[in-house]
């Protein structure tokens, strides 16, 4: 019994540095953002007071909040889509290959990697309406140039451009990972059966064992594209006449322009809700997943 008490004491006092951790880092942070969520404390005030659903009754007649909102969910709808195609044609060109494997894996990988603000100001050089690649492009191809980053009607789908570019090669990692458990005699077999073409054991074999890996890349891709805010504070900074607003970008611009840190709690906690609920998706669908094998 004293054997099995001290084993107790020993397993708690193992799992306290990290539970601390846990406590002042994570915890402590959220419980202080629901509580300003439901007050009316501006940055610098030495008083507050609780105004209930005040904030979130704001939010819901504020079109600027909305419009950060819709912005952020076309962001998704294209970034998504866009990353996981191709870090899926990415990854089964590699694994196809037979040489240069290893620098094709580094090369996609790299924007990843790379800092994302730094890479932002390449970005703003390529797409400048003067002298910028991108519109040099188009001029050789017969089109007039176009200024990108200033026009309300491309800006937001030109950082989703970047954003995909920035996120695909993550999604090609986890994909290669996926077809390297597939087994080879699988495609041996298919081929002795008659289906020697690459599109047929694609639809037969690769396809339905990535179901699993896609659907958590999916997933995966949806919470990270919530969470764009670099490009857009370094390349438009909400603008044009907020074409390009996102919710993090709105959460900062009201707590650290405006100081209005109740507004930009209660903003949070949407922001929040939005990904614990796709997490959950993540989960449910993993879960099921196990459940099925």
């Amino acid at each position: 019994m004293s054997l099995s008490a001290s084993q107790n004491r020993a397993g708690l006092t193992l799992i306290a540095p990290a539970a601390i951790l846990g406590l002042v880092f994570l915890i402590a942070p959220l419980a202080s953002i629901f509580v300003l969520a439901f007050t009316d404390y501006q940055l610098g005030d030495r008083a507050l007071s609780f105004i209930g659903l005040g904030n979130f009754r704001a939010l819901a007649d504020d079109p600027v909040f909305w419009r950060s909102l819709s912005n952020t969910l076309i962001y998704s709808a294209v970034v998504v889509p866009g990353s996981v195609l191709l870090g899926l044609v990415s990854a089964l060109l590699i694994d196809s290959g037979t040489s240069l494997r290893s620098f094709y894996r580094t090369a996609f990988f790299l924007p990843v990697m790379a800092s994302l603000l730094a890479m932002a100001i390449v970005w703003e050089f390529m797409l400048h309406p003067s002298f910028g690649i991108v519109n040099a492009v188009m001029k050789t191809l017969g089109f007039a140039p176009r200024n990108w980053l200033k026009d309300g009607s491309t800006a937001l789908y030109v950082l989703a451009v970047i954003g995909i570019w920035q996120s695909f090669g993550f999604n090609m990692v986890l994909f290669m990972a996926g077809l390297s458990a597939i087994p080879r005699d699988l495609y041996d077999a298919a081929e002795m059966d008659g289906t020697p073409h690459a599109w047929a054991r694609f639809k037969l074999i690769t396809w339905p064992l990535l179901a699993p890996v896609t659907v958590f890349v999916a997933i995966t891709s949806v919470i990270r594209s919530f969470q764009v805010f670099d490009t857009v504070q370094a390349l438009t900074q909400g603008g044009p006449n907020k074409a390009t607003e996102v919710l993090l970008y709105t959460i900062y611009a009201e707590g650290f322009e405006f100081f209005r840190s109740g507004r930009a709690a209660a903003i949070t906690v949407v922001f929040i809700m939005l990904v614990v609920g796709v997490s959950l998706l993540r989960f449910l669908s993993l879960k099921k997943t196990g459940s099925n094998a």
